[in-house]
């Protein structure tokens, strides 16, 4: 499997994007072509002792970097040869099975959208990463693509949230949730009171098993495998969690340092200590995929060091080879509402 990899997008780029495209070719026999300035990853392989091109790596030029100072909305426009902007184009023209990048998440949302183009009939792309839980994880849709929805994107994003937690993490009926303030079909806005109504239908038809609203706590405790909510909402969800998990790292750590004696009871629970850092670890899940996209799409962190764009690859394999796309463009007529039902501005 052939993955694009955006080689000059993120903090740690080239170096981290080079590095982890050899460890996934290595370590997962994928095929990776590095998108960008040629002479800067040449001069990464060269600083590792690498003077050949290595089997498995391929690389196209492109001359410009978009910055994060560029205008999101248009910088693919304005950048035609930017590692972004030829990295999707390659994707579009079949010249790769999927495309990850580390780079600006505007940006690379807008190209996607324009470039390689949505699935026909989905209304909005929703970035949806795996959020962990007590029950080993859910995934998030949407985590900030979509701000402000409508019923019907969330019916969309509660169908691809499905498909993707079946067919890549495993769960065969996956339980979806709609973010809530309570777990009553009353609570919330118009548009959680709208949107639980599609859902129950979707579920009463056997499309999808919709487990109810579910509250921020429940949802952490592992209660369904699939957040259903907005994009500004979820952006708050996903964040409170990094910020709660960084919080109880360091407290964790303070207090086995105090003493000789919690020195030692570290040591103890050291492997626990490693699992809980593991679990909290973005690099593990690799990044953030595009659904509604009609080609795979993964949004690396834009920090991401060689362990996690060599996840990120990982990643996008799976995301390429699930048949998620083919899901969605089969059952798009059941995700869509007729148009006496939509807002206006629909």
């Amino acid at each position: 499997m052939k993955i694009i990899v955006d080689a000059m997008g993120g903090d740690n780029a080239p170096a981290s994007n080079v590095r982890g495209a050899l460890r996934a070719v290595k370590e997962l026999g994928a095929e990776v072509i590095l998108v960008g300035r040629g002479e800067d990853i040449l001069a990464v392989l060269a600083e590792d002792g690498i003077k050949d091109l290595p089997a498995g790596i391929e690389i196209a030029h492109a001359s410009e970097v978009v910055e994060i100072c560029d205008n999101p909305a248009t910088a693919f426009k304005e950048k035609k040869d930017s590692s972004l902007t030829v990295g999707l184009n390659l994707l579009k023209e079949g010249k790769g099975d999927a495309f990850v990048s580390a780079g600006s998440t505007g940006a690379l949302l807008s190209a996607a959208t324009l470039l390689v183009k949505r699935v026909k009939g989905i209304r909005r792309a929703a970035m949806c990463p795996v959020v962990p839980t007590a029950k080993g994880g859910a995934l998030l849709i949407d985590c900030g693509a979509t701000a402000e929805c409508t019923p019907e994107y969330l019916l969309q994003f509660a169908f691809m949230g499905s498909y993707y937690a079946e067919r890549v993490m495993g769960r065969p009926e996956p339980r979806v949730g709609l973010l809530n303030i309570g777990a009553e079909e009353s609570k919330g806005t118009d548009l959680q009171r709208e949107t639980w109504k599609l859902l129950k239908k979707a579920d009463a038809e056997g499309r999808i098993n919709f487990a109810g609203n579910v509250e921020g706590k429940e949802a952490v405790l592992g209660a369904v495998d699939v957040i259903v909510t907005d994009g500004y909402s979820g952006n708050i969800f996903l964040k409170t969690m990094e910020g709660a998990g960084s919080f109880l790292a360091g407290e964790m750590k303070k207090m086995f340092m105090k003493s000789i004696t919690t020195k030692l009871a570290a040591l103890l629970v050291k492997d626990g200590i490693k699992d809980f850092k593991r679990m909290m670890d973005s690099r593990e899940v690799g990044g953030t995929a595009l659904v509604g996209i009609s080609k795979p799409v993964i949004k690396a962190h834009g920090s991401s060091d060689a362990y996690a764009i060599r996840n990120a690859i990982r990643q996008a394999m799976q995301f390429a080879s699930s048949g998620i796309i083919d899901d969605i463009t089969e059952n798009v007529e059941y995700m869509r509402l007729p148009v006496m039902h939509k807002p206006a501005a629909e």
